[in-house]
C-alpha cells in the first residue's frame, strides 16, 4: 500500500551514512561459522561506498545484557567484512564518547567504520531517547537494512529516525518487505503453510492469520501435540501447553467452519527419554504410548505433507518437524527441506531459524525463492504486526497518488472486462496506484482479468458479520475468496440510502482490518452543515466514531480516508480545490489526534466529489490529496484513464 523511500537515487556524496545492518551471525572460537548475513548487506554497502558516502555501521551480536563482553566483540565481523569488500574497517568502541565521535567526523571519503556491538549499550533494548539522540549526531543520512532487526523498537532500529531526517530502506529490507507483503496480501493460490516449532503460544497468533490466507495449514513440530491433545489424543510425554489446548481446540475450529484444511502429525518418531543419543521408537498411529515423547514427525505424516504441497503456487515455512538439533530426529524436518525445494511451479519462502538451517544443509538453498534473514520478524510481519521501526522508512509527505473508479450500480459485465482490458493494458501504473471498485456479481471476473496487472480491486462494501442469514450482504469472507482484499466503506449514498451509521461503519471497520482488508473509509458532509459552519465539528465526529477502538497498527497498514463534499455532489454548486485542500487538510489533523503525526502523515487522503479529466489536475496538485475516488468519469474508459495519467504525472 505504502511505498519504502529506498536508497538507489540518494545522493551520499562525502555524507556520513549510518547504516543498521543484522551481523548477529554464529562464532566459534572467533571464527564465523556461516556469513551469509554480512554476504546480503554487501549491495547497500557497496552502493554508499560508490557514490562517496562515508558508512558507519551498527550492529549486535548475541545478548550481552548492556555490557561489554569480549565474548561479543564485533571485532570477528570487521576482520570478515574487510575481507570481503577489500576496505580496511576501523571498530571503535565506547559508542558514545567523544573520541568516538571525533574520530567518525574526522572521517574520510572510502573510510568504513563499524561501531562496536550496539548491545553493549544499555539504552539499545530500551529504545533509549539520550542514546538515540548520541547516535543521530554520527550522520545525517540513517539506511536501515537489518530486516530480523526489525520487530526490535531499540534505539538504533526506531529512536534514532526521530532526530535524522533522511532515512531509507536498505536493499535487503525493501527485499524482505516485499516478497512478505506479497505472501500477506496477495499470494498466488493454492497457498501452504508449514509452522513447525515447539510453543502454541508463540505461534498461534500468525497460524489465525494464516488462516485469513493460505489455503491449508501442516502444523509439525512440538506445538502439534497440544492439538492433537485438544482432539483428544494420547499424546505420552510429549511437550504441551495444557493452558493452550482451549485456544487450539478453538483454532481447529473455526479451520474447519472456513473450510480450511489443517494437517496434523499421523504418526510418530518418538523417544524414552530426550536425548541426543536417545533410540528412536516409530510409532505408527496418531496416539503415542505413555511412556513416550514425541520428537519428530514419521513416515505418513511426511506422505500427507507431499501430498498438501503438491500442486501449490505458494509455500511458506517456519519452524522445525521435530527436535532437528538431534540427528536421530532431525529426519521429518530435513525431508520438508527436500520436497520444498524439489517443487517447481511453487514461490517457497523459507523463515528463520532451523527451516533456514535445514535448507542450508540440503545444499539446495538456490533452489528457495527467498530465505529470509527475519525469524520473529518475518512471522510477526505476517501476522500482520505493524512495525514502529519501519516508519520513517516509507514515503512521507510524498505519499504516491492514488485513483480509485467506483462502478456504484451502473456497469454490465461486458461493459467492465472492457474497461478493465482496456486498463490493465495502457494503463502507466509505474508512478500511480489505479483501482476499480466493481459491483459485487463483477468482482471475481474484474480480479481476474488484473490479477497479473499492478490495478487493485476494492469491493464497494462488506457487511460486519462473518456469515449468516443476512439475504443480499457479502461478508468479507465470500469477497476474500475471489481474491479480493480491500473495500471502500461509508460512501456517501450508504450513508444516506442505507441508513448506514458511524457505530454500523465502525463494526465494519473492524471486520474488515480483522481479515487484514485494506479500506477506503468515506467521510463528508451537507450542505446544511456547510452552510452554518459546523461542517468541521461534524468531520471530527465521522471520524472519531469511525475509528473508535481501531489499532494504530491496523490505521498505519490498512485504511484511506476519502472526503466526500455531499452539499456539492449533483447540486450544481461546484467544490474548489481549496475547498478540498482545507477539508482534508483538517482530517489529517484529525487522524493525527486520533493516533499520530507520524501516521496521519503516512496515510493517503483522497477526494470525492465530481472528479474529470477537467479538475483532477487542479484538485490533486493541492499539497494534502492524494488521489481521488471518482464516480461518473470511471464509466468512461478513456476519461477515466486520462485522469490516471494526470496524476502520473505529478
Amino acid at each position: 500500500m505504502r511505498e519504502l523511500k529506498t536508497i538507489d537515487e540518494v545522493n551520499f556524496k562525502g555524507r556520513r551514512v549510518l547504516i543498521r545492518f543484522d551481523f548477529n551471525v554464529p562464532v566459534k572460537d572467533g571464527v564465523i561459522q556461516d556469513d551469509e548475513r554480512i554476504v546480503q548487506s554487501l549491495p547497500t554497502l557497496n552502493l554508499v561506498l560508490s557514490k562517496g558516502g562515508i558508512p558507519v555501521i551498527m550492529a549486535h551480536f548475541g545478548r550481552p545484557k548492556g555490557e561489554a563482553n569480549p565474548k561479543y566483540s564485533l571485532a570477528p565481523v570487521a576482520k570478515r567484512l574487510e575481507e570481503l569488500i577489500g576496505k580496511k574497517v576501523v571498530l571503535l568502541g565506547d559508542i558514545t564518547s567523544d573520541a568516538t565521535y571525533e574520530k567518525i567526523k574526522a572521517a574520510e571519503v572510502g573510510d568504513v567504520i563499524l561501531l562496536e556491538n550496539i548491545r553493549f549499550e544499555k539504552g539499545e533494548e530500551k529504545n533509549d531517547k539520550e542514546l538515540s539522540k548520541a547516535l543521530s549526531k554520527f550522520a545525517n543520512v540513517y539506511i536501515n537494512d537489518a530486516f530480523g532487526c526489525a520487530h526490535r523498537n531499540h534505539a538504533s532500529t526506531e529512536g534514532v529516525t526521530h532526530f535524522i531526517d533522511d532515512c531509507y530502506a536498505g536493499f535487503l529490507m525493501k527485499k524482505e518487505i516485499d516478497i512478505l507483503s506479497k505472501l500477506r496480501k496477495n499470494a498466488d493460490a493454492p497457498f501452504v503453510v508449514i509452522v513447525g516449532g515447539s510453543k502454541v503460544s508463540s505461534k498461534i497468533s500468525v497460524l489465525e492469520s494464516f488462516l485469513k490466507i493460505a489455503d491449508k495449514i501442516v502444523i509439525a513440530g512440538a506445538m502439534a501435540y497440544t492439538f492433537l491433545k485438544a482432539q483428544g489424543h494420547a499424546v505420552g510425554k510429549s511437550m504441551v501447553e495444557d493452558d493452550y489446548l482451549e485456544t487450539a481446540l478453538s483454532f481447529l475450529n473455526r479451520a474447519a467452519e472456513l473450510k480450511k484444511k489443517i494437517v496434523l502429525p499421523s504418526d510418530h518418531v518418538c523417544a524414552k527419554e530426550f536425548d541426543a543419543s536417545a533410540e528412536p521408537v516409530a510409532v505408527n498411529s496418531v496416539d503415542i504410548p505413555e511412556d513416550l515423547i514425541g520428537m519428530d514427525i514419521g513416515e505418513k505424516t511426511l506422505a500427507d505433507i507431499k501430498k498438501a504441497i503438491g500442486g501449490a503456487k505458494t509455500v511458506f515455512w517456519n519452524g522445525p518437524a521435530g527436535v532437528f538439533e538431534f540427528d536421530n530426529f532431525a529426519k521429518g524436518t530435513n525431508e520438508i527441506a527436500r520436497m520444498i525445494t524439489s517443487l517447481r511451479d511453487a514461490k517457497t519462502v523459507v523463515g528463520g531459524g532451523d527451516s533456514v538451517s535445514a535448507i542450508k544443509k540440503s545444499g539446495l538453498s538456490d533452489k528457495i525463492y527467498h530465505v529470509s534473514t527475519g525469524g520473529g520478524a518475518s512471522l510477526e510481519f505476517l501476522e500482520g504486526r505493524y512495525f514502529d521501526s519501519l516508519t520513517a522508512l516509507y514515503r512521507r509527505g510524498n505519499r504516491r497518488k492514488l485513483v480509485a473508479g467506483n462502478w456504484k450500480m451502473n456497469i454490465t459485465k461486458p461493459e467492465g472486462l472492457e474497461i478493465a482490458t482496456y486498463l490493465r493494458d495502457k494503463a502507466d501504473v509505474q508512478n500511480v496506484e489505479i483501482a476499480l471498485c466493481p459491483e459485487f456479481p463483477l468482482l471475481d471476473c474484474v480480479a481476474s482479468t488484473l490479477s497479473k496487472s499492478q490495478i487493485d480491486v476494492y469491493a464497494q462494501n462488506v457487511n460486519e458479520n462473518e456469515k449468516g442469514a443476512y439475504t443480499g450482504e457479502v461478508s468479507c469472507e465470500v469477497v476474500k475468496s475471489v481474491g479480493v482484499r480491500k473495500t471502500i466503506l461509508g460512501h456517501s449514498e450508504r450513508r444516506e440510502f442505507f441508513t448506514e451509521t458511524n457505530s454500523l461503519l465502525n463494526k465494519k471497520l473492524k471486520r474488515a482490518f480483522e481479515y487484514g482488508f485494506d479500506v477506503i473509509l468515506c467521510v463528508g458532509e451537507d450542505k446544511l452543515r456547510r452552510k452554518v459552519g459546523s461542517w468541521k465539528r461534524f468531520l471530527a465526529f465521522q471520524l472519531t466514531n469511525c475509528l473508535k477502538g481501531i489499532s494504530p497498527a491496523d490505521a498505519k497498514e490498512h485504511l484511506i480516508i476519502a472526503y466526500e463534499p455531499i452539499w456539492a455532489i449533483g447540486t450544481g454548486k461546484s467544490a474548489t480545490a481549496e475547498d478540498a485542500e482545507e477539508a482534508i487538510s483538517y482530517i489529517r489533523g484529525r487522524i493525527a489526534k486520533i493516533f499520530s503525526e507520524r501516521i496521519a502523515d503516512n496515510i493517503k487522503i483522497l477526494y470525492g466529489g465530481s472528479v474529470t479529466p477537467e479538475n483532477a489536475n487542479e484538485i490533486m496538485t493541492q499539497n494534502d490529496i492524494d488521489g481521488v475516488l471518482v464516480g461518473g468519469a470511471s464509466l468512461n474508459k478513456e476519461k477515466f484513464s486520462k485522469i490516471c495519467e494526470v496524476a502520473a504525472a505529478l
